[in-house]
Order: structure tokens, then sequence, then C-alpha cells
């Protein structure tokens, strides 16, 4: 699952101007980091673009193209490469780098105002609480859970240096890679019969019970029967947050804690060479591309395979995806500090408001596809799904930016502070 992460923070992303003997970017306290912003409402409407085929069609479609409802052809084939190269798991990749930083950020301001860990950690355990009402009650590809969980752990390491914050997440990443690559070779290995023929007869087991467990679940969907949607989600699908966690474990806290580093470092508000920033965030892109080039086409070449992809996803792109994912967050943090047109200032407001559209996305799906409402479910194509995720981004940028002229919060935003702070706040500006 892809997912996200809010941009929520005390009075927005402010900047404290020190804590004791760390060194932190200085800025006039109120000012929010607009790059962050930027790159906030990017990823969400990015995350959008990924998940849209798990919203519209069974979950295992998302890596598997045979388990589309509707034909898929050569060229929704060549639509999965594109997607697979371009957006999977990059703006995942962001929010995670972008949570990261936000959760020092909100250290920050507790440290300047001589608080501790423990509004956080509320926080955090409200993030898990929202999460878990997403997966039983709306979407079942619900990160929010996951970072809440990837959260507390990070806030272990929050007084480290920035050095060893980056140093632990490289050292994490490489770790999650190896363990990854690692799996997704065995599966290869035991699909085509490396350990005999009872080992593939298991994983074919598993491979039909999977997707037959995908076509029932279109049938409740398609029914529109929503209470035995919300059942099964609780007996069939409660073991997926365990699994989520050790499937993520090893990408969401090192790319939290490289997150931390790099806006300690300044990679978000200039800090940084700016020349070589730009370099360097270009090599990460079109290395990173062209290493996921080779993936996507041997996946297409052996016909999309059901292990294959799996393999593919988790294991054979992490690295790569890494790579890109650096790439984009430097490049976007340079254009974004000073993208200042009325699209850019739309897109920045959907990411002051990205809690509040990461799930009011799942809410509006539930619309679109649910037998009870637009009953679309498995009944668009790759391509028709991609409009659908370009109407969604296009009501993002229309509602953000004048509720944000008008209110201090996102809805959403805002609800999550009240209960953060256990007191109301002003949402009128």
């Amino acid at each position: 699952m892809t997912g996200t992460a809010s941009s929520e923070q005390p009075a927005g992303d402010d900047l404290p101007a020190s804590v004791g003997d760390v060194a932190v970017p200085v800025a006039e306290s109120g000012t929010r980091i607009a790059s962050l912003d930027f790159i906030r409402g990017l990823a969400v409407m990015g995350i959008l673009a990924a998940n849209i085929v798990a919203f519209g069609q069974p979950f295992s479609a998302y890596m598997y193209p045979a388990a589309f409802l509707t034909p898929h052809g050569e060229a929704e084939g060549w639509m999965w490469v594109a997607q697979f190269v371009l957006i999977d798991g990059k703006m995942r990749g962001l929010f995670t780098l972008l949570f990261g930083a936000g959760l020092y950020l909100f250290m920050e301001n507790a440290w300047a105002k001589g608080a501790g860990r423990g509004l956080q950690v509320r926080r955090l355990l409200l993030l898990g609480l929202f999460g878990l009402v997403h997966f039983f009650f709306i979407w079942r590809g619900d990160i929010l859970f996951l970072y809440s969980v990837a959260g507390l752990l990070a806030l272990l390491f929050i007084k480290l240096s920035a050095k060893r914050q980056l140093l632990l997440g490289v050292l994490g990443y490489l770790f999650g890679g190896l363990l990854y690559m690692g799996m997704g070779a065995a599966m290869e290995a035991s699909a085509s019969g490396a350990f005999g023929e009872e080992q593939v007869a298991e994983m074919e087991a598993s491979k039909a019970e999977e997707l037959a467990g995908g076509v029932l679940e279109a049938e409740i969907i398609r029914s529109g029967d929503y209470a035995e949607h919300v059942a099964r989600n609780f007996t069939e699908h409660a073991s997926d947050l365990a699994f989520t966690l050790f499937l993520f474990a090893f990408e969401t806290l090192p790319l939290m804690l490289i997150g931390m580093a790099l806006y300690r470092m300044g990679l978000f508000i200039g800090g940084l060479n700016q020349t070589k920033q730009r370099m360097w965030g270009w090599i990460g892109l079109l290395v990173g591309a062209a290493a996921h080039v080779p993936i996507a086409l041997a996946a297409r070449a052996d016909g999309f395979d059901y292990y294959g992809t799996l393999a593919a996803f988790t294991g054979w792109s992490h690295f790569p995806r890494l790579a890109m994912t650096l790439g984009l967050a430097a490049l976007l943090a340079l254009w974004g500090r000073h993208a200042g047109g009325w699209l850019a200032q739309r897109v920045s407001a959907a990411g002051r408001a990205a809690f509040t559209n990461y799930l009011g996305t799942s809410v509006v799906m539930l619309f679109v596809f649910h037998g009870w409402a637009g009953g679309l479910y498995g009944e668009l194509t790759r391509g028709e799904l991609y409009v659908v995720t370009l109407l969604t981004c296009i009501l993002m940028l229309a509602w953000s930016r004048p509720w944000l002229d008008r209110y201090r919060y996102g809805p959403l935003e805002w609800l999550w502070r009240c209960l953060t702070y256990g007191r109301l706040f002003a949402l009128r500006r």
C-alpha cells in the first residue's frame, strides 16, 4: 500500500530560533517552510495516482495486472510500466521524508517551550487511531497506522546529531534493501520450482486464495453491503496491519530519520549549496529512473508474472526508489521555495491540508466506487482510473486554497490539533 502523512504542526511549519546546543535553521517565528507545503501537495496527489488501482480494483491488481476485473491489454501494460517507473513508491517516499522532517519541527517547538516528547507521543497515538478508523471503515490501504508506529520509534533517535540520524537512516534502508531483495529472490526461485514442486504448489495455492479473496471483496463492494465490507476488514484483514509494519518497517523508519537529518541540514530552506543540490537532485532522479526501467521491462517481458511483479515492487526497486525519492526531494525543495504562481499556490494549499486531502480522498473514493453510491468498482480500466485521479486532484486544488483563505487549518488538521492539545483552537481567521 501506498499511502501518506499529515502536515499538521503547532502553528504550522514554524521554525524556532534554536534549541539548546543543537544547530537548527533560523527563521522568523510563524513563517511556514514553503517547500514543505509544496512538496506535500504534489505528494498527496501523487499518492492518489499510485493508489487509484487499489481503490477501484482488487488490491492484488495494484501489482498484478491480471487481477483487474476489466481488460488489461498492451496499452495498459505500458501504463503499468510508466506508473512503476515514475510514481510507485516515490510519492510515499517523499511523504515519509516530510513526515520525519515534521516530527523534528514539532519537537523544535516543544523544546522551545520547555516541553519534552510527551505531546508528540500523544499526537502520534492519535494518528494511529485515525489510521485504524481509516483502515477498518474506509479503505484498508491506510498508511497512517504505520506512520504512527514508525514515528514513535523515530522519537528514540530524535536527539541524535543530524549526521548520526542520516547514518542510521541510510544503514537501516541498506539493511532493508538486502532483506527485501533476498525475499524477492526467494519468491521468484520458489515459484520457478527451485525448491521443489511441493513449494510451487503451495505458492500457487496462496496466489489463488489471494485472487479469489479479491473477487469476493469485489462482489461485496459492488453489492453495496457496507456492513459486510467492514466486517470482512475486521475478520479477514486485521492481521494486514502487522504485515504492513513488517513489509515497510525498513523503508519507513529509515526514511523518517533521513528526513529529520535533511531538514536539519537545510535541504528544505536553502541551507545547502544550491548548485550542488540541483546537480545531485538530477543525478538521483535520472539514475534512479534509469535503474527502474529494466526492472519494469523485465516484468513486462515475463507477462507480469504474479511473484515477479511482487518481487519488482518489494525487492528490486528498493534502492532505485531511494535515489529517485531523494532526487525529487532535492529538486522540489529548490523549486518549492520560489514557486509562487497561482497553480503553485494551490498545490501548496493542498499540502497544508494534506491530512484532510489524504483521508478525504478515501471518502470520495467510497462514493465513486462502492455499490451504494457510484458503483464503479471493478468497472473502470486503468486509463479510466487515471481520469478519476485527475478529476480528484482538481478537486483538491479547487477547495484547499479557498478554505485556507478563510480558516487557519484544514478540517482534520484542526481536529487533530485540538485532540493533541486537549482544547479548542480558533478555526476562522
